[in-house]
């Protein structure tokens, strides 16, 4: 832990969430330089991040647009000053949402997923009249939502007839959130996908838009199969990522800053639990989270204002008042448990950002 960053804890109380700006805008630029080098469009998914200030920079990083999860996301950023938003799942739009998506149309070129019939004749009564672009949700593995790629053209036939303009397609590749799990899920999107875009081109449909992609899934995304990628822990990378492979510890952008309250031996406990870190923990990760300096210390419980760390019998040793670096097993939740991101660069606070999206769920 740096003295610059030591200094900060003197002034902000321990747990706070601090973002590296030079790492992270590392990782923009890396990202950013990939796709256009593959010829995707760059759509990322701010779930991750929920700032405003992280989207315009991701858009002056050559981002098409954004991807949002919620509607009530898409209208915060809406409301930023982001008028290129695909809301990528399957709505069901009825009732005051319905009413929020038509608005949300006036003032933005809105995307919206479907992968049903009724589903898009509910989207399309609710929207009639406005430009809103359709994409049909395809299932590639991860069987969240979405349809057999053979039922894509039987969907946007549905929804054209119901009076939606279905520009494509896209899908999630979500099983590669697994150790040895990218490459397939990479070649199960790509397979999905094309059998999806001949389906809707036999039955005389154009696809403009074939999108994909994750933070796991990006580098090897096929460029035959897709037009757009749409990542979104890249730009802060996680535990997860790292203990994944599809990035190095160095590449890892948020951390929460925490301090050492007591200790026995090896055993510390850190102020920091899962109201900051989130609880998410795979079964196949090796704890409730990471300190990135201590590479061989492990957080082997989590309660919900402490984590428990064992550090190796033959490394460092922690006492109490001693400030650590943790970095979340999923970044996304830990972002949603915060207020405000402290901005740091080269260990001193530069700016705190407020985490405008937290909370809009719906």
């Amino acid at each position: 832990m740096s003295a610059a960053i030591d200094l900060i804890t003197g002034e902000l109380d321990t747990p706070f969430v601090a973002v590296d700006l030079d790492v992270m805008e590392r990782n923009l630029a890396s990202m950013a330089g990939a796709a256009r080098a593959r010829g995707f469009a760059l759509r990322p998914h701010a779930k991750t991040h929920k700032c405003l200030e992280i989207a315009r920079r991701q858009v002056e990083h050559g981002a098409a647009g954004l991807t949002v999860a919620t509607v009530g996301e898409a209208e915060i950023f809406a409301s930023g000053g982001f008028t290129d938003l695909f809301i990528a799942y399957p709505i069901w739009a009825s009732g005051g949402r319905g009413n929020r998506l038509r608005a949300l149309a006036e003032r933005a070129s809105l995307r919206v997923g479907i992968d049903s019939e009724e589903g898009a004749q509910a989207l399309a009564k609710a929207v009639a009249g406005a430009d809103v672009e359709a994409l049909v949700e395809i299932d590639s593995g991860h069987h969240r939502s979405g349809v057999r790629p053979e039922q894509a053209a039987e969907v946007a036939t549905a929804a054209a007839r119901a009076g939606l303009r279905v520009v494509g397609i896209f899908t999630f590749p979500g099983h590669g959130y697994g150790p040895g799990r990218r490459g397939q899920a990479a070649g199960d999107e790509a397979g999905a996908l094309s059998e999806a875009r001949a389906s809707m081109r036999k039955a005389g449909l154009d696809v403009e838009v074939s999108s994909g992609g994750s933070t796991p899934t990006a580098a090897l995304s096929d460029a035959e199969a897709l037009t757009e990628i749409r990542p979104g822990v890249y730009v802060f990378n996680d535990t997860q990522q790292a203990e994944l492979g599809s990035c190095d510890w160095a590449d890892i952008a948020l951390t929460a800053i925490s301090t050492v309250v007591s200790s026995s031996g090896q055993r510390v406990v850190l102020d920091a639990g899962s109201k900051i870190l989130g609880a998410d923990q795979p079964a196949w990760a090796t704890g409730g989270g990471r300190l990135p300096d201590h590479p061989d210390a492990r957080v082997v419980a989590l309660s919900e204002h402490h984590a428990t760390v064992v550090l190796p019998e033959d490394g460092v040793s922690l006492r109490p008042g001693d400030v650590v670096r943790v970095a979340p097993n999923h970044v996304c939740a830990a972002v949603n448990l915060a207020d405000g991101l402290i901005v740091l660069a080269k260990g001193a606070q530069v700016d705190r950002w407020h985490v405008a999206a937290r909370g809009a769920n719906a």
